[in-house]
């Protein structure tokens, strides 16, 4: 469980600084959008940072998704099963189809990555930027991905044994229903 809480941390304060980047990101596409239609003017370099932070939040917060418990689902087909079934579904599916997705876009974006930087790419528009760093994070956020699998996998596994309760790993959001119930709740108050 130390492994698994030292993976969830590592996440968690990368999702934090990523949080930034978002903003960063809506602040560069505002600005430029400004300029754009009020100076009549613009440069690539601020539309490809704009790309650059976007790809950053989606490649380096997938990870703290995952241990949110909010990727996508088939809650539908699964929340008709015991809890019991639901984490050998998700233990199936994260040997089966996470890992090693992960490890063949880990493995093939590596040289992708090291490539761009030992060549120091630069984009083909005009007033690009250096591509490397969007390159890097591709491997970089699916290195955080498998870790974050793994830390999935460890808390599962102790659910299993009897060693975890599963709010360890299941979404801490309130369900639909849930928030509907307290929208009522709220109204009968008032």
């Amino acid at each position: 469980m130390a492994l698994s809480r030292a993976i969830d941390k590592l996440n968690d304060r990368i999702a934090a600084v990523v949080a930034w980047a978002l903003l960063a990101a809506v602040l560069v596409c505002a600005g430029n959008a400004l300029i754009r239609y009020s100076l009549n003017t613009s440069s690539n370099a601020w539309l490809e940072i704009q790309w650059y932070l976007f790809a950053a939040v989606f490649m380096l917060a997938a990870p703290h998704t995952l241990r949110r418990d909010e990727h996508v689902r088939i809650d539908v087909v699964v929340g008709r099963f015991s809890r019991r079934t639901q984490v050998w579904i998700d233990l199936f599916g994260f040997f089966l189809f996470l890992l090693p997705i992960c490890l063949v876009i880990l493995y093939y974006g590596i040289p992708f990555g090291l490539q761009s930087l030992r060549s120091a790419e630069m984009s083909s528009n005009s007033g690009g930027l250096i591509v490397w760093p969007a390159k890097i994070l591709v491997p970089l956020g699916f290195a955080l991905m498998i870790l974050q699998g793994l830390s999935e996998i460890i808390k599962r596994i102790e659910y299993l044994r009897g060693r975890l309760d599963e709010s360890a790993f299941t979404k801490q959001a309130p369900t639909p229903q849930q928030e509907i119930e307290a929208i009522r709740q709220a109204n009968r108050i008032d």
